[in-house]
């Protein structure tokens, strides 16, 4: 790796590491502002003010707004992210479940659609103002159009009421096998890799166009090379770093952005744990939910601009 590489990464860590912090600071801040006063509503409305200044000062909400953000912050970056406040059951540990059904549902629609994606970008440039082109880009531009609970209602509607061939509500749990827990996420699934599918097709058909105008894209077709072999020989590989940015951007958004999916099939995912605890106020839950996310997305993102600059030929055989 040389000196300018190993200076751009340590920039964009950097960078994603001082986002991050911000990032924590502004969650904080949202919660701090919401209306309302947690002590009273744990105690209900009946509760004398004695009641309340003592769970208060139980709950260290009578200290500074800035010393109680240092506390939070070093405690999450410790792994501890508190207790809830509606159950008093440790915040992480009631996570760590939720959490793995959304990488386990982000997994299996990764696994499905970056390849998909890839495969159909590289057939609508080789097929470019084509049927095949025409037909792929239209369809990736409807299901980009459409909201995705709708897509996600569209799915239970015609697979689950209609046809019956899956179950409407997505229900997991830990005593299930692999077989039976991948039939229970079949429509969330196919609903998410719909959505993310159109995105990454068109940056990578837009990615390889692009590189496909330059002078040794024709010395490559001039040389006799069949259309497939220049675009994924040739074409492909300086076109790596936008579509890796696309890819990742979207595999941020499959943990971060399934908060609609969960909640339209009841997935016991992060984000329909969110949603019932934003439900109930219970606010050092809502805090540690948007703590990961806003981690996961961040920490997503900056790896790929890292695998960017690594995969740029320019800088990695400087002149």
């Amino acid at each position: 790796m040389n000196v300018l590489v190993f200076k751009l990464v340590a920039q964009r860590i950097a960078l994603g590491l001082l986002l991050l912090l911000a990032v924590s600071a502004l969650i904080f801040a949202g919660t701090e502002l919401l209306p309302g006063d947690v002590a009273q509503s744990i105690l209900g409305q009946s509760a004398t003010p004695e009641a309340v200044a003592n769970l208060r000062r139980e709950m260290g909400l009578d200290q500074p707004a800035i010393q109680r953000y240092f506390s939070w912050l070093g405690s999450a970056l410790q792994g501890d992210l508190g207790v809830s406040l509606s159950n008093q059951r440790d915040i992480a540990e009631a996570i760590g479940d939720r959490l793995g059904n959304t990488l386990f549902l982000a997994f299996w629609t990764a696994l499905i659609a970056v390849p998909l994606a890839i495969l159909l970008g590289l057939l609508a440039v080789r097929y470019q103002n084509r049927w095949p082109d025409r037909l792929i880009s239209g369809s990736t531009l409807t299901a980009i159009s459409l909201p995705e609970f709708f897509v996600g209602y569209i799915m239970i509607y015609v697979f689950a009421v209609h046809l019956q061939w899956f179950p409407s509500l997505s229900t997991v749990h830990s005593g299930m096998s692999l077989g039976e827990r991948l039939y229970a996420i079949t429509l969330p699934v196919a609903t998410l890799i719909l959505i993310i599918l159109a995105h990454m097709m068109r940056m990578t058909r837009a990615a390889l166009l692009n590189v496909m105008q330059s002078p040794y894209i024709e010395t490559a077709e001039l040389k006799g090379l069949s259309g497939l072999k220049v675009i994924w020989r040739h074409a492909m590989p300086n076109a790596i770093s936008p579509v890796v940015n696309v890819v990742m951007i979207n595999l941020a958004f499959l943990v971060v952005g399934v908060v609609v999916i969960e909640v339209v099939f009841v997935y016991p995912g992060l984000g329909q744990f969110l949603i019932d605890h934003v439900a109930r106020r219970d606010l050092p839950v809502v805090q540690a939910c948007g703590l990961i996310f806003a981690t996961v997305y961040i920490l997503v993102n900056m790896l790929a601009d890292v695998i960017a600059i690594l995969a740029n030929p320019r800088l990695r055989h400087p002149k």
